[in-house]
């Protein structure tokens, strides 16, 4: 994998590896429930459900392990080899979710890694790519969920 622009200073990556896998897995869960899967079309619901996908932030040595199952995402125990896995550093993977970087362009460089089922990888990039930006605006999903709570 080639080196990517910016990597988590060394002490902070440190730190977050010694982190539990699961928690950070419920969390990431709940985050693809509130910002994705509204936006899901039954298709790709269908052909998620009971896949295991782990999304690998490579310089902080963390791991989240979801699947998708009847209506929402679940968090899952880190074991076993997961359908699809996903890799990249902390800041390529944060370009990524804030559409200021391409996946086939990091993908090329070598600073993305997919690993596991090619036709599940192809599904995911390519529900991602037809979502609406608005999907991924923490601004939008934080006003949401406080007038929610009100």
């Amino acid at each position: 994998m080639k080196a990517p622009r910016y990597l988590l200073p060394a002490p902070l990556a440190t730190l977050l590896a010694r982190l539990p896998a699961y928690p950070g897995s419920w969390l990431f869960a709940r985050a693809l429930d509130r910002a994705l899967a509204p936006h899901l079309p039954a298709d790709v619901r269908a052909a998620l459900e009971g896949r295991k996908l782990r999304l690998r932030v490579t310089d902080a040595q963390l791991a989240f392990d979801v699947e998708w199952r009847a209506d929402g995402f679940i968090a899952c125990p880190p074991h076993g080899v997961p359908d699809l896995s996903i890799g990249a550093a902390a800041h390529d993977l944060l370009l990524l979710a804030r559409r200021q970087e391409d996946p086939d362009t990091l993908f090329f460089s070598r600073r993305l890694e997919l690993e596991g089922d090619t036709e599940l990888g192809l599904l995911v990039k390519n529900t991602l790519d037809a979502l609406d930006a608005s999907a991924f605006d923490l601004a939008a999903l934080l006003r949401w969920r406080r007038a929610g709570a009100a």
